[in-house]
């Protein structure tokens, strides 16, 4: 079993966790990030990439994850693409085990694990992503301007999605499993309002279709009962807003989290309740979701622990 001594470590990687690596490295902190099992985060799977500062012209996420990558390495960042199996808060410097059984001992610790989307399971999710099936309106809204695309979901999420959406396609369905949306009324009645909404109630997605990309969705209504009825909606992009999980299982007990499992900040600094650990990115933003605002906690939480270091005489 190797042991790794760290001033930092960088848990994720993605906006947040290369971002935190380009300071702490820039800080003469020599941190190392473990890229986990998705290098890059979410962004590697979506092609282009058009609201990020600085690229005019838009970049591929794989690129851009690429180049965020070279550059905390060029400061001097240990990028290792493995995972952390698990870790031990309890005292300090704190105890990581990755998942090849070595052991790395940090002074400060910087969580950027993200949050993955959930989906419906369909082949057609995988077969399509990046082709018509997005997870983020906000990111991936813009291609579909004057065109017809579904949200997948009855809730608040739901509804603000739609709601985004509506001012960009020329058509916006809702597929709502259930004969009434979960949504609070006043996004309910906005969404019932916007005359380039409609509302499928009672609807199951089973599967999607399209040559080179979404060209409809496949659904049924009233499944598993007498009035069932399947039918394709022609449709040229695919969103879920089903929700995300927080990639935070690890720390559980370790740090304090919310009910659905995103770690607790105490804003506007990235501190958990336990010092000398930090949060940044999707694993700590259940509101935002955005490459930008993780790369900006990225930031933040390496100036945290270096400030952390050179209160407690450590960052030498």
């Amino acid at each position: 079993m190797a042991i790794e001594r760290t001033k930092v470590l960088i848990i994720g990687s993605g906006p947040a966790g290369y971002t935190a690596g380009i300071y702490a490295s820039r800080a003469n902190l020599h941190p190392v990030i473990y890229e986990g099992n998705q290098p890059g985060g979410q962004l590697t799977q979506t092609t282009e990439i058009e609201n990020f500062p600085g690229y005019q012209d838009g970049v591929q996420g794989i690129e851009m994850m690429s180049q965020l990558r070279s550059q905390a390495e060029r400061f001097g960042a240990h990028v290792i693409s493995r995972t952390i199996a698990s870790v031990d808060f309890s005292k300090r410097p704190f105890k990581c085990i990755d998942d090849r059984g070595d052991e790395i001992i940090a002074d400060t610790v910087i969580i950027s694990t993200g949050a993955s989307a959930r989906y419906l399971g369909l082949p057609d999710e995988e077969k399509y992503m990046g082709l018509g099936v997005s997870a983020c309106a906000t990111c991936d809204g813009f291609f579909y301007r004057r065109k017809k695309v579904a949200v997948v979901g009855g809730g608040d999420t739901a509804c603000e999605e739609a709601l985004y959406l509506s001012t960009l396609a020329a058509k916006v369905y809702m597929i709502v499993r259930k004969d009434h949306l979960r949504a609070s009324d006043i996004m309910r009645k906005r969404v019932e309002e916007r005359e380039n909404i409609e509302i499928l109630f009672n609807c199951n997605t089973v599967g999607l279709y399209g040559q080179d990309g979404v060209e409809g969705a496949r659904l049924v209504r009233h499944v598993g009962t007498p009035e069932q009825e399947e039918f394709d909606l022609p449709i040229d992009g695919f969103f879920l807003a089903i929700g995300h999980t927080p990639n935070t299982s690890i720390f559980k007990g370790q740090i304090d989290m919310d009910h659905e499992g995103y770690i607790k900040v105490k804003a506007p600094h990235t501190y958990t309740n336990v010092e000398g650990v930090y949060a940044a990115g999707d694993c700590a933003d259940p509101i935002y979701r955005q490459a930008v605002s993780a790369a900006g906690t990225g930031c933040r939480a390496a100036i945290d622990a270096e400030r952390f270091l050179m209160e407690h005489g450590i960052d030498e």
